[in-house]
Formats: structure tokens, sequence, C-alpha cells
């Protein structure tokens, strides 16, 4: 079998790339043939199909008109990305064509190509663009359903999409013309790594297929191992305002616990969260660690007491909370989104409630003096998150699409 993927980002950059290479390699381990495509960037990682690829596109250009302009053109429909793609399916004919992120950069042209041809198509919604035009489902900090009943103006009256007038407009229009295009409704099949969002989706109907939860999975040959009781709690991912790490620093300050926490990552709010925590005097507390990954990051979880996520967005599936349990970290997470779906609350860590300082302040305290079960922990992500069992199940998923 030939499988084409598609992604945005042909580097790992986040969770849906960590997703995106895996299944690749899952699918080449159980000898099937995946071919890629994506946009042209010098991070890449190599591949033969690198010839195709959509030019490097950047959204925020400024200083020059015909630039910007060109830009918004191409968010719309990319009638370069349509042109390329079209002679990579025609050049390697695929039997199914598999989509993560592919708005905005490589645009809804994808999909009409695939769909002239009969090719299958499977998207895993990683965000939710499909019914979101800024895919958080939030404007100015707060969550935000009114774009659901495909109502996309919502976006620009409310200037969601990076409190950017223009932004907003090109978003709100960009959505009303995968409507228009009934691009959505040429796909054939839907997998949500979380429950939340196969609801959220199935609200909104603007699919015609099968949508199924399937969890994300960790990639192959992933150590599930039992840990000692770590003496740090630790946040690591996206320094942005919607992780809910202000709350988590509020939390942190009032628990008056004998752990230090550990903030890894980078972002948009760094240079703002490390001056909170200098303004409430807890540098000796709160230690920001950089931006970390592989062995070096790995080490950081592995020996942390637990690792926290109290997001206040509609998180979907995310990896450092997988990759933490893997380790038999337990997690502190909030009760929004598909958060609560992977941690069992008293158990596999707690839950707390989205925003709320107080509560948070709690499970912190609650933490510092538990003995959660680490082997237990391990032993569950084992069986939830086997890229086995997932391999078995998407190979099965394409040859009854193809058939």
């Amino acid at each position: 079998m030939k499988v084409l993927l598609v992604n945005k980002f042909q580097y790992l950059k986040g969770g849906s790339e960590t997703y995106y290479f895996s299944l690749g390699d899952l699918l080449e381990k159980r000898g099937h043939q995946v071919i890629w495509f994506s946009m042209k960037d010098e991070r890449n990682l190599p591949c033969a199909q690198s010839k195709y690829f959509v030019n490097h596109v950047d959204f925020n250009a400024s200083g020059n008109p015909v630039k910007t302009a060109g830009a918004a053109l191409h968010v719309l429909y990319s009638r370069e990305a349509g042109r390329k793609f079209a002679r990579l399916l025609d050049d390697e004919k695929p039997d199914i064509v598999h989509l993560n992120i592919f708005q905005s950069q490589l645009t809804g042209a994808l999909v009409e190509e695939a769909y002239k041809r009969q090719i299958p198509i499977v998207y895993t919604a990683h965000d939710l663009k499909s019914v979101c035009p800024n895919y958080l489902m939030m404007h100015h900090q707060k969550t935000c359903e009114k774009c659901l009943d495909g109502h996309y103006w919502h976006c620009f009256a409310n200037c969601c999409m990076k409190a950017s007038r223009a932004k907003s407009l090109l978003a709100s229009l960009e959505a009303y013309v995968y409507k228009q295009r009934k691009t959505y409704q040429k796909i054939d099949y839907v997998i949500t790594p979380s429950f939340f969002y196969k609801k959220k989706l199935e609200e909104a109907d603007v699919f015609r297929c099968p949508i199924e939860h399937v969890r994300n999975f960790l990639p192959a040959g992933t150590a599930y191992e039992e840990g000692s009781r770590g003496n740090y709690f630790l946040y690591f991912g996206r320094l942005s305002r919607e992780k809910g790490i202000r709350t988590l620093i509020k939390a942190f300050s009032k628990a008056h616990i004998g752990e230090k926490l550990y903030i890894v990552g980078s972002g948009p709010e760094e240079e703002e969260l490390r001056w909170m925590v200098k303004s409430i005097g807890m540098e000796d507390r709160i230690l920001f660690l950089g931006f970390k990954t592989g062995t070096e990051l790995k080490e950081i979880v592995a020996n942390a007491l637990c690792v926290c996520l109290p997001s206040e967005w509609y998180e979907n599936g995310p990896y450092s909370i997988l990759e933490a349990q893997a380790l038999g970290r337990p997690a502190i997470v909030s009760d929004f989104g598909g958060l609560p779906e992977l941690v069992e609350d008293g158990r596999t860590g707690y839950l707390t409630k989205a925003g709320n300082v107080l509560d948070l302040t709690e499970k912190i305290r609650e933490m510092s003096y538990s003995q959660m079960d680490s082997a237990y922990i391990s032993d569950k992500a084992a069986q939830a998150y086997s890229a086995d069992l997932y391999a078995d199940h998407i190979v099965g998923l394409y040859e009854k699409l193809i058939s």
C-alpha cells in the first residue's frame, strides 16, 4: 500500500508533527510505502518528494503590500499547492491520502485534487480549525463557540485571530471558502485524538463522513518505565497564555510546599512570565529551564514528581501528558477539552477546574503529599498508547476505504 501523508510542517515542531512522523515510521515498519507532502522550509527533514513541496509563505510579512496580498490569496486557495499536489498524485499514484494540518499554508486545493482522482482521504483533526477560524475556540483569553454553527463572521467581529482585524477577516473568509466549496464534505474519514473533539465536530456538522475517536499513540520503541518519586513539579511545552501557566504560577506561589516548579519551553509569554515570577519573589522556587528536547527533556520529565498542564483552552490529546505517563509520572490537568480523558482522577493524577487558582493550589498540595503508583501509571499508558494497536487499526481503516 502506498500512503501519502500531508502536513504543513516537515520538521518536528509540535504534537501534530510527532504524530505525522511517527505514523510514517509505523507504516514503513509494516512494509507500506510512505510519501510526503508539505511546505518548503530550511528545517525540513529530507525526503524524496521535497521537489513537489509548496513554497514557504510568511503570513506575518509586513512592509511589502504585494507579498502581503499574495499571502492572503494563498490562504484562501493555493493554486500552487493544487498544481504541485496534482503532479505528485499523478506521478506517485498513492492508494490513500492522509491529511494532518493542511489549512492556510497548503489549503483545501489538496482535497479537491485527491477528490477528483477518487483517492480516499483520511483527516486527523489535531485542532479545531475545521469549525473555528482561529482554531483555538478562544478570543481575548475566553472560550468561544460562536462560529460552531457556521457563522464565521464572528471571528472578524470579535477580532479573534491574533487580535488583528486584517488577520481575523482573512480567517473568516478562509472558513467561508471551505464552506462554499464543500471542502470538508469531500473527506472520507475523520479521526479525532479526543472524544471531546469528536463531539465538537459532530455538533458543527461540517463533515459528511464517519468521525472516529482514536487516541494518539506514542512512537514505536517508546520505553514504558516505572520511576521513583521526583522532587519537583514540571510544566513543559509552549509558553502561551491559553496553557494556563499564569494560573499555575499563582497557584504554586500559594501552595507553600517544599518542592520547586520547573518551567521548560519557550513561547510568546516567556518574558511576561519571568517578570511575573520575579514580581512575586519566587525566582528561587519557580525556575525557567529554557527549551529542551531529546534525552535531556526525557530525564527532566522522568525525575519530576508531577507534570502540570492546567490549560484554559480545548486541548486535544497533548503528547506532553502521554510522554509523562509512559515514564510513570502523574499529571495535574484541567477539566477542559480532551484532558480529562487522559487522567484517572486520584490514580494517575488530579483534575483541576480550568482557570481556578484556589482549586489548582489544593491539587498541588495534595500531589505534594500523595504516593501515586508509578508502575500503574506506566502500565496504563502502555495499554492506551500502543503503537502496534494503532498501526493495526489505521491499516485496517485504509484497507476498508480503498476497497
